[in-house]
């Protein structure tokens, strides 16, 4: 074999080579906006949906439980104000979280949120949630943070759910430098 056809061999080589290497580096930068995208049309692994309103309530109850939690570094205070409430399927609720900034300066925080069990993400809907944008709690300020959200009458008609009478709803802030973008 001639050295002409040996680089020409060694370049088509080298460029497949980094089509590849670039192909995969664009699918790490896209696979948690992918992942989340797919947890929210889908509701795995408990991410909730998004609703304009309650369709109303419908016969049983199912209890929902508020869990909030701060990654360690962030010096806020949440906690939700209630800690349960039985609701009907098909029922807009409403509930509130409080917040406090603890620090002597403004921090900006972003809620990550969840339901278990997981099956029931795609039959939590919200409808208003301080998740679905960054706050930003000025030194000392304390805010309450409204949730309205409903359980979809499906919930019941699912074999995977039907039974289920407890549901968390939970939250985690982080400051907004270090938010998760894939659970």
């Amino acid at each position: 074999m001639n050295s002409a056809v040996a680089e020409n061999k060694n370049a088509k080589t080298l460029k497949i080579l980094l089509l590849i290497i670039a192909g995969m580096v664009v699918l790490v930068a896209l696979t948690p906006r992918l992942y989340r995208a797919f947890c929210e049309a889908t509701g795995f692994n408990g991410t909730t949906e998004r609703a304009d309103r309650a369709p109303g309530a419908v016969p049983g109850q199912v209890k929902v439980q508020f869990d909030a939690n701060v990654q360690p570094t962030l010096p806020w205070r949440f906690e939700p104000e209630q800690l349960a409430v039985n609701v009907a399927p098909g029922a807009q609720t409403k509930i509130f979280y409080r917040a406090q900034n603890l620090s002597a300066r403004a921090i900006t925080a972003q809620a990550v949120y969840n339901v278990t069990p997981d099956t029931v993400g795609k039959y939590f809907k919200k409808i208003q949630c301080f998740c679905f944008s960054e706050q930003t709690l000025q030194p000392g300020q304390k805010v309450d943070m409204p949730v309205i959200f409903f359980v979809d009458p499906a919930i019941k008609q699912d074999p995977d759910t039907k039974d289920v009478h407890e549901i968390t709803l939970s939250y985690t802030f982080y400051p907004v430098e270090t938010v998760p973008t894939a659970r």
